[in-house]
């Protein structure tokens, strides 16, 4: 081989050289991530044992639909014991008004005849409110994520008897260099890919941390600055395409070519 094939052999693998750094160069290599989704949890107000479930885990739900009930006896003999303090109320209130205008009781008297009256009503209605309180409604619409209490079973008082998550509370969380920050902001579009899932999934940033996510030295050397992440949060375009969960990759540029992982 002359001197002169082998400059030329030798331009020529440096120029494929050159191509191949510059394509990829223009790939982006995203993040990872994973998808979340901030559950609506739903409880009873006082403790109970739960005697009906009208859902199971993945069903569907509308707002105000019926999802569990807890025994209500003691609510129920409450309410009837109000009930009929109530009426005793009603009735001193009433002798006391007849009295009153026949100049036969005193003004004292009717006072207290209406004070117990509004009592009374006031108890009566809180009894009502604490009886109804033992079904439980769907607050949201979306889907039945976990069930963590089984009819026969005690439910304490303001835990969670299930959870219920609506399809706009999905969210995806991935974690950038402090490199990159400067190239993201609030509602920026980024690409979003997953196993076997669709190639035109995207996601709006709708949270970029102000802190790093564990705690760096004092003193930063450029090699140091290089290791800093930050958490982003972004709102998946069609959160029904994806599971909680469910590990993401993501791309800052939707138009730039991913990278090849093999």
């Amino acid at each position: 081989m002359t001197a002169s094939q082998m400059t030329t052999r030798l331009f020529a693998a440096l120029a494929l050289a050159m191509t191949l750094a510059g394509c990829n160069e223009k790939r982006d290599p995203g993040f990872q991530g994973w998808v979340e989704a901030d559950m609506i949890f739903v409880s009873p107000d006082e403790s109970g044992r739960v005697t009906k479930l009208t859902v199971r885990e993945g069903d569907e739900v509308k707002v105000g639909q019926q999802i569990y009930s807890v025994d209500d006896d003691l609510q129920q003999a409450d309410l009837n014991q109000n009930k009929a303090t109530l009426a005793n109320a009603q009735q001193t209130f009433d002798r006391a008004s007849s009295l009153s205008r026949t100049g036969s009781g005193t003004q004292a008297s009717l006072d207290s005849a209406i004070s117990a009256l509004r009592v009374a009503e006031a108890r009566v209605n809180t009894s009502e409110t604490r009886l109804a309180r033992r079904k439980g409604f769907a607050p949201v619409a979306g889907t039945i994520q976990q069930i963590y209490f089984r009819e026969g079973e005690m439910v304490p008082a303001q835990r969670p008897a299930l959870s219920i998550m609506p399809p706009g509370n999905m969210k995806i969380r991935f974690f950038v260099p402090e490199t990159e920050l400067p190239k993201l902001a609030i509602g920026e579009e980024v690409k979003v890919t997953c196993d076997n899932c669709s190639a035109d999934l995207t996601a709006r940033i709708y949270f970029i941390a102000t802190t790093a996510e564990y705690t760096p030295p004092v003193i930063y050397s450029l090699d140091e600055r290089n290791k800093l992440v930050y958490l982003l949060q972004a709102r998946p375009s069609r959160p029904d395409a994806m599971r909680v969960g469910q590990p993401i990759s993501v791309y800052l540029n939707a138009r730039t070519p991913v990278a090849d992982k093999r």
